[in-house]
Formats: structure tokens, C-alpha cells, sequence
């Protein structure tokens, strides 16, 4: 069964990244719009492939997907909340990191879904490796993701500030 929410982000990034500006470019053209219904059936195929496929055809699926929507000359360095979206969890289950051998504390506890905190007691008590190089590896990350029953994360909750209104009296 497909992640509605992973489809959805997929369609969604591909069509503010890509399908958008080629409407622009070929002033609302009708081939567009079916390019975005192929787009919304291949995304659905694309989620069942990470989310149910065999390694390698998961790890192909993700790496194509983030290689296409976050292009750079630089290695792929997400923010730390891209990690709570439906796209961050999978590619962080069956990739792990897609650019970097070992990630930080903070990093690691967004791909785990915990405190930087946690990843810190992890790394104590033994249960994550260190790295030599600093943080811990990617692979480890993603190794504890494969074999730990955790639930399903919300996005994160970021609280509210907490607003107190003055007594009139």
C-alpha cells in the first residue's frame, strides 16, 4: 500500500520544480497537463518502489527523485524538517544519507525521528557507532531504521510561543 502523503509530496515537488516552469516557457500548453497526469501515476509507482521494492530498485527510485528535485553542484544537504516529510523518512530507511558517509548528531536524530539528545544516549550506550570522522555513520542510521520497530512520525510539531495576557485589574 502507497504512502498517500509520499505520492502527494512527490507530485507536488515535481510540479513546482519542473511542470510549473514548463507551463511558463510553453504558455500554458495543453501537452502540459498531461505531462502532470503521467507525473501523478509515475509518482504513485515511484512511492510503491521505495516504500515496497527490492533495495537496489528503492535506493534507485529515491537517488533518482532527490538527484531530479534538488539538483546542485553541491552534495545534497537537506534542511533538518526535510527529514520529517514523507520523502525524508523513505530515503533515510531504504538510502540512507544520499550524499554523506557520516551525518551529524542533529541529522541523525531527525532521520531516527528522535532528540539530538537521543542519538548522543544511542552513541553511549553503544547501540549507534561513532564515526571517526565526527557524527555517526549514515549507514548505521539507516541500518537502525531497518531493523527497529518505531511508529509512523508525524511532522514535526514545532510549539507555540506561549502567550500570556496581562490581568486588566
Amino acid at each position: 500500500m502507497t504512502d498517500d502523503a509520499l505520492v502527494e509530496q512527490i507530485v507536488r515537488l515535481l510540479d513546482i520544480r519542473l511542470l510549473d516552469p514548463l507551463e511558463i516557457l510553453l504558455d500554458g500548453d495543453d501537452a502540459v497537463n498531461a505531462l502532470r497526469t503521467l507525473v501523478r501515476l509515475r509518482a504513485g509507482r515511484w512511492a510503491d518502489s521505495m516504500q515496497q521494492g527490492d533495495e537496489q530498485s528503492a535506493a534507485m527510485a529515491a537517488m533518482r527523485l532527490v538527484m531530479t528535485l534538488y539538483p546542485s553542484d553541491r552534495a545534497f544537504n537537506p534542511p533538518i524538517d526535510w527529514w520529517y516529510s514523507p520523502l525524508g523518512r523513505v530515503v533515510a530507511e531504504r538510502v540512507g544519507h544520499p550524499s554523506a558517509e557520516s551525518v551529524s548528531y542533529a541529522v541523525a536524530g531527525a532521520m531516527l525521528g528522535i532528540s539530538r539528545q537521543g542519538v548522543h544516549d544511542l552513541v553511549r550506550r553503544g547501540k549507534l557507532p561513532r564515526h571517526p570522522d565526527g557524527g555517526v555513520p549514515s549507514a548505521a542510521v539507516r541500518h537502525r531504521l531497518q531493523h527497529t520497530h518505531r511508529p509512523v512520525l508525524p511532522e514535526p510539531v514545532h510549539p507555540e510561543p506561549v502567550h500570556t495576557e496581562e490581568d486588566p485589574s
